[in-house]
């Protein structure tokens, strides 16, 4: 197939067309390139990626509905997986409009072009920070997500609304996938994982917010690209005679579903660091801190309907995982 990889200069998007690629497909990849974090990181993962047969770069803003417009004219996609956007809770705090344009204004643009030229299934990135206030855990798909707490929450559960609303006017195929706190080699320096492994072998204190108590599904990116991979297969089907009443709200009578894509366990903080340290050899110097705005105290991805509909659930332990990014980083740093 020939397939639409938006954000494929970012950590989830590079993996992602790596896997398509490597499966036989095409793919086209765009990014705005924007320097939200370092952007040699975004130039890394082209590299890699411009090395390999059956990949194209086009560098696109989102938001540039013209911009879009033209890659689709100039190209006929058989799927679409959207995972460009603005990221981060607190940046969200700071800078709102970011995410309006990339994650609203950008989105509305995707699922115009989709429509208009038959995309046999639109693919897109929400984000467990949709569930927001909830307090039952682990999180289901067909709990409801009403109080977001962050302006990013906010964006990724409109998109979610948005999806919905062109697969029942449309019948567009829509996917959403609820990515749990993802990590691994390559990935985002604004991420606490990340942070922390440079500042511990700096010898610099780290910042632990809520004292340590939170917890958090982390979830390696090879298990979020085999998820993201296995179900932009599976177009999904309205369900006859469902009704939001007496329904599972991840599913519709239109053709459209939500899924969690996290490891399905959690984790509290202190022994996430207590997990880097071990991998890097080196205790860190704590900060102890409140919690923030925009945090949730926990989050924990119920996975069965993923694990039942494509037969994959992610399982990679996190002592492996941080293993193979501290690996990464010392390598790719020279520390």
């Amino acid at each position: 197939m020939k397939i639409l990889v938006t954000g494929a200069a970012g950590f989830i998007g590079a993996f992602t067309s790596k896997q398509f690629i490597e499966q036989g497909h095409e793919v086209v990849g765009i990014d705005n390139l924007n320097d939200y974090y370092d952007v040699a990181l975004k130039h890394g993962r082209l590299e890699w990626l411009n090395a390999l047969d059956g990949f194209q770069f086009i560098q696109v803003e989102l938001a540039d509905r013209q911009a879009v417009d033209k890659v689709f004219d100039e190209h006929e996609f058989d799927r679409v997986v959207h995972l460009a956007a603005q990221a981060g809770v607190r940046y969200s705090i700071s800078n709102p409009h970011a995410y309006v344009d990339s994650n609203l204004i950008g989105f509305v643009n995707i699922l115009e072009a989709c429509r208009h030229n038959e995309i046999a299934h639109l693919v897109f990135a929400s984000s467990s920070s949709v569930y927001g206030l909830n307090t039952k855990i682990p999180y289901s798909t067909n709990d409801r997500v009403d109080h977001p707490v962050s302006l990013y929450a906010a964006t990724k559960k409109s998109n979610e609304l948005m999806a919905h609303t062109y697969a029942h006017l449309y019948g567009l195929p829509v996917t959403g996938l609820r990515f749990f706190t993802v990590y691994g080699p390559w990935g985002r320096p604004d991420m606490a994982y990340f942070s922390f492994t440079r500042d511990i072998l700096a010898g610099k204190t780290i910042n632990v917010f809520n004292h340590g108590k939170m917890q958090r599904d982390f979830t390696y990116i090879d298990d979020i690209v085999e998820g993201v991979t296995r179900v932009t297969q599976r177009i999904p089907q309205g369900v006859e005679g469902w009704s939001p009443e007496n329904g599972d709200t991840s599913r519709s009578s239109a053709p459209y579903k939500i899924y969690n894509i996290g490891n399905h366990n959690s984790v509290e903080l202190g022994t996430f660091i207590e997990t880097i340290e071990n991998a890097l050899g080196k205790e860190a110097d704590k900060n102890y801190m409140e919690m923030q705005p925009g945090d949730v105290l926990a989050t924990y991805a119920n996975v069965d309907d993923l694990s039942a509909d494509v037969g994959f659930a992610p399982n990679t332990p996190l002592a492996d995982g941080i293993g193979r990014f501290v690996d990464w980083y010392r390598d790719f740093y020279k520390v």
